[in-house]
């Protein structure tokens, strides 16, 4: 009877390191990556009723880009660090970065005038929940089955 509280916790660990594994492909192969801070912001933590993967607060921005309005104070800079973390060569790095980081604020990023897209991390949840779901399913079945051979063994 232990196993059926402990199983149940491992199988979603393994499906959460799984899923952090698949983002962070998805990531790296849409060519978002750049400083790496967002890849090492994702954690896997278990917890005693399951468990969480966490990442920065930007982190929906990887499908939804960012929508127009107020930014940050001093954006532009962190578009500077954008510039320099993903090798952008452009003649006036501070110039550019000035720009960019207007025409974001003005009309968002490329990514969210184009609609976002739902291939860095939204399938692969919902593939997590499946796996998760047939696992833990299949686990409790067996466990049935076990308990009905069990009890016709005593008749």
């Amino acid at each position: 009877m232990d196993n059926l509280k402990t199983e149940p916790l491992k199988i979603v660990h393994e499906e959460l390191e799984s899923l952090y594994e698949r983002i962070i492909n998805n990531h790296r192969n849409a060519g978002q990556v750049a400083s790496g801070k967002t890849i090492k912001s994702l954690k896997v933590e278990q917890t005693n009723e399951g468990g969480i993967l966490w990442g920065r607060k930007a982190f929906g921005t990887l499908e939804t880009g960012r929508n127009a309005g107020k930014v940050p104070k001093g954006f532009y800079y962190i578009i500077q660090q954008w510039v320099a973390d993903k090798g952008i060569q452009v003649e006036n790095p501070k110039t550019f970065s000035y720009f960019v980081a207007r025409k974001i604020a003005r009309e968002g990023t490329q990514l969210h005038r184009k609609g976002g897209r739902s291939d860095i991390y939204s399938k692969e949840i919902k593939k997590t929940i499946e796996y998760i779901m047939k696992r833990i399913t299949g686990l409790f079945a067996s466990e049935v089955e076990h308990i009905n051979i069990n009890s016709n063994e005593n008749t």
